[in-house]
């Protein structure tokens, strides 16, 4: 056989360019795989949140916390205003 520039290639040569072919086919097939497992996909999600979401010893951040009071903060005023609109 000939390849692209005329020369003549050898069985080995044949060889190596169909393993190396095969080789960058299953790197294509792992990446997609990759692409469409959604479960893997939301378990890193999760945990990139976590990891901003909390320090480096596993307590949750101040700034964290504070969001979360004020949420809880801002129910507890609009239970009041709704019970003494009512």
């Amino acid at each position: 056989m000939t390849d692209q520039t005329g020369e003549a290639r050898t069985p080995e040569q044949i060889e190596a360019e169909i393993e190396a072919q095969r080789a960058q086919l299953a790197g294509t097939v792992d990446q997609l795989a990759a692409k469409l497992d959604v479960k893997s996909q939301a378990k890193e999600k999760v945990a990139s949140i976590k990891d901003s979401a909390t320090t480096d010893s596993g307590t949750p951040r101040p700034e964290v916390l504070a969001a979360a009071g004020s949420l809880v903060a801002m129910g507890v005023v609009l239970l009041l205003w709704r019970r003494r609109s009512h």
